[in-house]
């Protein structure tokens, strides 16, 4: 575009704007910045007949005033004000296999049109464009396909872990504007029956219950659900329960909490992604002295930490590789900033300090770095000061969101593209910015790795030894050189949209992630028959923005006719055409909103619909036919999610209920127990133990602990054991009652056995029960006269002086 522009002498200002789906699109701009937020704006008014009149009108090299056509093509149809009186736009095609896709627009200033060599230069300028467009389309083509493959993939691993309906329209939300660059999707949120037996039920949707799951607009912290997924592959494989917690990533105190939780639990090792290791090294030097390996993930602990391994990127090497990266991207040099989490986690200053040396003797000059201390806000207000008022011309960010906070700052600026980013880790949102020109690097560090590797290492401790398990380990270096640390250095990848000598581009490095992610789940490992525990600490970036809401489904709305019909729908809120659903009470909401495109797709299960996934654009005609297919993939997958948390939450649910009510059962079955066989001294050294029911193996046992324990509390010579209540008495309970009589002579005292009726005495004839030497009686009162002769008592009988004789 540079070129183009510098081929004409007077110009200024030019533009390349190139057709995607039924808009016109700013693809490069020079001389704009102010006017365009972003590469990626639209040509104001450029709906479809807009669009093929444009293309139809340039097909071959012409010129035309240039206030008209800015009025046309600039978003929102601003005239520039600056354009001198009589200016001229020289507007060449560019094609891309015969046919007419865009078009290199450069303003002329004097009014006069190009010479037939200045044209040809044009047209030759125009041919480059359209290679290089169609060279990125088909990097687009295989980046889309892969991306789509590693969402679906997020999705089926989501059945597995059981995760949360805002976490999973999260994902899809990220995942599918990753994939869609086009539509830019304003909101993606999910909306479910929430009575909804599993199958769902068409004919009655109307008057049911809704739930709506809203999530926050910021990055999900993917890079965290990566270590966790690697974690359990590899827990998975060794038979090892691997439990993740998460701690607020402001949070250093309570992620020393969930430590010394561990220890507490005597959990087999712990795996933790230290905040502020300063504040962890007491918690880890405990669970040492405990006897528990522990190991740290992503950053390394402090010097001389009692943790036994670090396991993650070498920062080092990575803080070279940025500078490596961001010199080829400024070979005129020029100030770069630096934005970070934490200052003070070591990672961070590896990495800066390591740039910092990297570009020393270069024409660039990193700024003093900043924090947004896990605030995105204000990391993009940070980012924005510094592109506004800073003089740079690159950007560092040195973790996660950080490279997205320069990202949205340039966008908004309108230095997208011109401002060099590199980043670190490949956020669904960083692959979105990478993909159309914003961020221009990243450094992608291989986190599902580092869960897997700390896992390995863990079990390779407890069942060789500590000292055994680490001797093959190199030690670490650090930024001063001066730790001695075993480690593991997990690797990084540089990431760009196209192949170049010193990175892979970025449709390549999607299929190497997913093939390494397979070959884990593939590896043989020595599985474990003995149950162990393992506890991996990461960082949570907490549900602050996630909204529950609930409401009764209005059967006239655009979800009520997805639910109804099981069909998605694709409408244009501003569409007069689309009378019907014009004013659907959630149309009118989302077109208040600035919505022009709304899409409702629905999740399936027996072929009717349990819900809808419903995403919103600001741009006219968003979703084509090839994205509402992209959509009902994903959204086919998603829906055996939902159904599979379902049937977990209603098993689960099930399942308290069921110990609940074994639970109270237990407790009826336990007071039974007690009250048919209750201990009552009637005397002194006389206990009466009355047996209702039946005498089994079971009842025998604590029968006989009972009755020893009064024996020995009341100092009992003589129990009287009766036998009025049992339901029967045959051979298997008559040996049951003799074994508690041979164990109470032990303790020098004479079990009777009372209340035998004439049935249950034939009975033991019939059957040749013998008793012994044990005494019986027939009645309780001949037996308890039987137990005072035995003690020493006497039964006294009187008239009571009240009463008088007949």
């Amino acid at each position: 575009m540079r070129d183009a522009v510098g081929a004409l002498p007077s110009a200024q200002r030019g533009s390349l704007l190139v057709r995607d789906g039924e808009q016109l699109v700013y693809k490069a701009s020079v001389g704009l910045a102010g006017v365009l937020a972003s590469p990626q704006d639209v040509a104001g008014g450029a709906g479809p007949a807009s669009v093929l009149a444009t293309l139809e009108a340039v097909d071959s090299t012409r010129v035309m005033a240039a206030a008209d056509w800015y009025r046309e093509h600039l978003p929102g149809a601003p005239a520039l004000h600056l354009v001198p009186a009589g200016a001229l736009v020289a507007l060449t095609p560019v094609h891309v296999q015969g046919q007419t896709i865009g078009v290199l627009a450069v303003e002329l200033p004097d009014g006069e049109a190009p010479s037939g060599e200045r044209w040809a230069r044009l047209r030759a300028l125009a041919e480059s464009a359209g290679v290089s467009l169609e060279r990125r389309e088909l990097y687009n083509v295989q980046v889309r396909s892969a991306q789509e493959v590693r969402v679906l993939e997020a999705v089926l691993n989501a059945v597995a872990a059981q995760t949360s309906p805002h976490e999973l329209v999260e994902m899809i939300s990220k995942g599918l504007k990753s994939v869609q660059l086009r539509p830019q999707w304003r909101s993606v949120h999910l909306v479910l029956l929430s009575d909804a037996p599993s199958g769902g039920s068409r004919g009655d949707a109307a008057a049911r219950e809704l739930c709506i799951y809203r999530v926050p607009q910021r990055s999900p912290l993917a890079f965290w659900n990566n270590v966790r997924d690697g974690a359990v592959v590899a827990g998975r494989g060794l038979g090892i329960h691997v439990d993740v917690r998460n701690a607020p990533a402001d949070s250093a105190v309570e992620q020393r909490g969930l430590i010394e939780d561990g220890i507490e639990r005597g959990v087999h090792g712990i795996a933790v992604a230290p905040i502020i290791p300063e504040v962890l090294e007491p918690a880890i030097r405990r669970a040492v002295e405990a006897g528990i390996p522990v190991v740290t993930i992503d950053s390394p602990p402090v010097e001389g930490s009692c943790a036994q391994a670090y396991i993650g990127t070498d920062n080092v090497v990575a803080g070279r590789l940025a500078a490596e990266m961001m010199a080829r991207l400024l070979p005129g040099g020029g100030k770069v900033g630096a934005l970070t989490f934490w200052l003070s986690a070591v990672n961070s200053r590896e990495r800066i300090e390591a740039f910092r040396a990297a570009v020393s003797g270069m024409p660039l000059d990193l700024q003093p770095p900043s924090e947004d201390r896990f605030d995105f806000e204000l990391g993009m207000r940070i980012a924005r000061e510094a592109v506004q008022t800073g003089g740079i011309a690159g950007a560092l960010g040195v973790c996660a969101e950080n490279g997205l906070s320069w990202g949205a700052a340039a966008r908004a600026l309108g230095r997208a593209g011109d401002l060099k980013i590199v980043a670190f880790d490949l956020l669904t949102d960083t692959l979105a910015m990478l993909r159309e020109g914003t961020i221009h690097a990243a450094l992608v560090q291989r986190e599902h790795e580092m869960g897997y590797r700390a896992v390995r290492l863990l079990h390779d401790m407890l069942s060789r030894g500590i000292e055994a398990a680490l001797a093959g380990l190199p030690t670490r270096a650090g930024a001063g050189g001066r730790s001695a640390l075993r480690c593991i250095d997990t690797g990084i990848d540089v990431v760009t949209i196209e192949r170049t000598p010193w990175s892979l581009p970025l449709s390549e490095y999607l299929a190497l992630e997913a093939n390494r992610k397979a070959a884990k789940r593939r590896e043989q490992l020595s599985y474990e028959s003995r149950t162990k525990e393992f506890l991996l600490i990461t960082v949570d970036a907490g549900s602050d923005g996630y909204q529950d809401e609930r409401a009764f489904l209005d059967a006239s709305s655009m979800v009520g006719r997805v639910l109804t019909t099981a069909r998605p729908i694709v409408l244009d809120t501003l569409d007069t055409h689309s009378s019907e659903l014009h004013d659907a009470p959630d149309v009118v909401e989302a077109r208040a909103k600035g919505a022009r495109t709304l899409v409702g797709v629905p999740l399936l299960a027996g072929g009717s619909a349990f819900g809808a996934l419903v995403l919103e654009s600001e741009r006219h005609a968003a979703c084509s036919l090839d994205d509402l297919t992209m959509i009902e993939r994903v959204v086919d997958t998603m829906a055996v999610a939902v159904e599979n948390a379902r049937l977990v939450h209603r098993i689960t649910d099930r399942t308290h209920e069921l110990e609940q009510a074994n639970r109270h059962q237990e407790s009826l079955l336990d007071t039974i127990r007690e009250l048919s066989s209750p201990v009552v001294p009637i005397a002194r050294n006389i206990l009466v133990m009355p047996i209702v029911g039946t005498m089994d193996a079971q009842r025998s046992g604590r029968f006989i602990e009972s009755m020893l324990q009064d024996i020995t509390e009341h100092h009992a010579r003589v129990v009287l054991v009766d036998v009025t209540g049992m339901a029967v008495i045959d051979a298997a309970s008559v040996e049951h009652l003799l074994r508690a009589a041979r164990a109470a002579r032990l303790l020098g005292a004479e079990v009777v056995l009372v209340g035998i009726r004439p049935a249950a005495a034939r009975l033991m004839v019939d059957q040749g029960v013998d008793l012994g030497s044990t005494v019986t009686r027939s009645t309780l009162e001949l037996g308890f006269a039987y137990a005072l002769s035995k003690t020493g008592g006497q039964i006294v009988y009187r008239r009571s002086p009240h009463v008088q004789p007949f």
